[in-house]
């Protein structure tokens, strides 16, 4: 049985929806998931990828405006 720890950047993206740039986009600004660079690699765990998409669920555009740029009037 082989079990991955950890998953690329591709794999990652691919995962997630999202291209590869956006993802590197993400990692440069904070707002992505957790990773751990392994020499030169970026490497991401999969519980880690799901407790991200877990703290990132809305259940409306202004609830999303609230926690990410703060209170909206």
């Amino acid at each position: 049985m082989n079990i991955r720890l950890v998953l690329n950047a591709p794999e990652t993206a691919q995962r997630l929806g999202l291209s590869v740039s956006t993802l590197a986009k993400m990692r440069l600004y904070g707002t992505g998931p957790v990773y751990s660079k392994l020499g030169r690699r970026v490497v991401y765990r999969p519980e880690d990828l799901e407790r991200w998409v877990e703290v990132n669920r809305f259940t409306s555009t202004s609830e999303y405006l609230e926690k990410t740029v703060g209170s909206v009037t």
